[in-house]
């Protein structure tokens, strides 16, 4: 076997092979470029547009539009209600924004413990830590695969809890023949460049609820009532400020972008199930690479690839396997430290590792793969590649 690149050898590559990456094409630009010769650059017309298309491509009565996946998380917390005093059940496997959203409304986060084969929320892990100031649970889809929402559902429902979707990795996913999106009552959405579709910046929440979209909509901008637009076609100038908001609002370029996006997320969703599928039969001929396992019941969006590492098999940590993969020029990554392990979380909140032993020992191992729709057959064997060189390098 050839020398590892980390050790002075020749890299599987020349150029580093991206974890994710968007991928804009001419009908994008003449999108954005049409939005940015309209009179409106932002509150304008095509924010409606985009959120009725991305309502119904989720099967979602209502879609409201925001300036990123964070604020469509903080907006549903506050939608719910959550304030001071309320605790949200999230799980520790997860970005931290998902506890974030619960501490900005003043709320504290309590972190469940996932399940080993998947990483997804436990139920019977939620369950036990229900307390009579518990208002919600947060159902990460980690790396695309949706939770089991039957499960989550029956659990809250009987404690009187609502239910809301972290589906940031999971759009053009599904459970049980529903598109995510439709599985809570609050389902949030990412469009950051390295997700399904982008918008640069950008987020979305979707609900059947029309009380609690309008309620969204207020805290969106600044807790008004009405937007520019509508003043101006009511000939008004008159506002009131009724709750206090923030400006999370989505501009038309963005808007325009993401419906551009949005009709190319069926074939890139196909497009990231070949490389997944490829990979599968790739990794499971090394014992040493386990990949996560996919319940039968779910259609995977997979935004994510991720393996766990045995390392009992190698005499080698994470660390080391991960550098050895960055130097063949393999852009792997790690999703994600569980937050209660974030300084911030353990001095504010005083967690401590042994909260969550399934995502600790999780995360020793983990590796995240390159994968997104704009990679080819040869970029995906590059990774298999440069795996099965650097554990061979490592194999005990």
């Amino acid at each position: 076997m050839s020398p590892l690149a980390i050790d002075g050898g020749v890299p599987v590559r020349h150029e580093m092979l991206a974890y994710g990456h968007q991928w804009l094409d001419e009908s994008d630009i003449i999108a954005v470029s049409g939005a940015l010769r309209s009179d409106w650059l932002t509150t304008g017309p095509k924010v409606g547009e985009f959120e009725q298309e991305f309502g119904r491509a989720v099967d979602a009565k209502e879609a409201v539009a925001v300036s990123s996946g964070t604020a469509a998380l903080h907006t549903a917390m506050y939608a719910l209600g959550v304030g001071p005093g309320d605790e949200v059940i999230v799980p520790a496997m997860t970005f931290a924004a998902s506890a974030n959203c619960v501490v900005y409304q003043g709320g504290a986060p309590v972190f469940a413990d996932v399940n080993s084969e998947t990483l997804l929320l436990d139920a019977c892990q939620v369950e036990a830590k229900v307390t009579p100031r518990t208002r919600a649970v947060i159902a990460v889809d980690y790396a695309g695969q949706p939770c089991d929402y039957d499960a989550l559902r029956d659990m809250a429902y009987s404690h009187g809890l609502a239910l809301v979707a972290d589906a940031c990795h999971a759009p053009g996913g599904s459970y049980k023949g529903r598109p995510v999106g439709s599985l809570a009552e609050l389902s949030t959405f990412s469009f950051h460049p390295v997700k399904h579709i982008t918008t640069g910046e950008g987020g979305m929440v979707t609900t059947d609820d029309p009380a609690l979209a309008s309620r969204m909509r207020t805290f969106r901008n600044h807790g008004i009532t009405t937007d520019h637009r509508q003043r101006e076609e009511r000939g008004s100038w008159f506002y009131e400020m009724v709750e206090l908001g923030y400006n999370y609002r989505m501009t038309d370029f963005q808007s325009a972008l993401g419906m551009s996006q949005l009709a190319k997320l069926p074939g890139w969703i196909t497009r990231r199930r070949e490389i997944a599928a490829a990979y599968d039969r790739a990794f499971a001929d090394m014992p040493a690479v386990k990949p996560l396992r996919v319940r039968p019941e779910v259609g995977h969006a997979y935004h994510l690839y991720v393996v766990k590492l045995q390392l009992d098999l190698l005499n080698a940590d994470r660390a080391r396997i991960f550098a050895a993969l960055r130097a063949e020029n393999i852009g792997v990554n790690v999703h994600y430290i569980p937050v209660h392990l974030h300084p911030f979380y353990r001095r504010r909140f005083d967690t401590a590792p042994g909260d969550c032993p399934v995502a600790e020992e999780a995360y020793d191992r983990l590796l995240t793969m390159p994968l997104f729709p704009g990679m080819t057959d040869n970029d995906a064997a590059d990774v298999v590649t440069a795996l099965a060189k650097v554990i061979g390098a490592y194999r005990k």
